[in-house]
């Protein structure tokens, strides 16, 4: 496995690996109106070049080398707070599950982060979703919750996680 550096040109490959991943993730967690309307917003090709563009944010996809596919990606930002990195996106196709890649992207955004000089990551998982599980498993713990309007007529109900280094 190796993490590739996204580029503009890595949008259409970034909103499939987006798609499959939360048609799977998702699936008995939010209405299929809601989930068109997270990704149609979340992913759109405005909001990606926008982060993109901003030199805390940065994006990877996760390359399986044997056999020559991209599970998934990786999105944060450094800087997001004072000394703390957000994780805001982390996904891998069902596909990829089991092949211990979530560990390693998880691994390799510890190293990035304290390059930065950061020494925090907090993410947002929604309460439902089995991932908060594997975040507890490599060391992240919960420190709030909260329900975010999201537009449009959804919220996100999440807890707010977090490891320090």
């Amino acid at each position: 496995m190796k993490l590739i550096k996204a580029t503009e040109k890595d949008i259409p490959l970034i909103q499939d690996l987006a798609k499959r991943s939360w048609e799977n993730a998702y699936a008995e967690i939010l209405t299929t109106e809601q989930m068109e309307f997270m990704l149609n917003t979340m992913y759109s090709g405005v909001e990606i070049t926008e982060h993109l563009k901003n030199t805390n944010y940065h994006y990877y996809l996760v390359f399986d080398e044997i056999l020559n596919v991209f599970d998934g990606f990786l999105g944060y930002e450094n800087h997001y707070e004072k000394q703390t990195t957000k994780l805001h996106r982390i996904y891998l196709v069902p596909e990829s599950k089991g092949k211990g890649l979530g560990k390693k992207t998880l691994e390799f955004l510890n190293e990035k982060v304290k390059e930065s000089g950061d020494n925090r990551i907090i993410l947002n998982v929604n309460k439902y979703n089995s991932a908060q599980k594997f975040y507890k498993s490599q060391g992240y713990k919960v420190y709030d919750e909260g329900v975010f309007d999201i537009g449009n007529g959804f919220v996100m109900d999440d807890y707010l996680m977090e490891i320090t280094f």
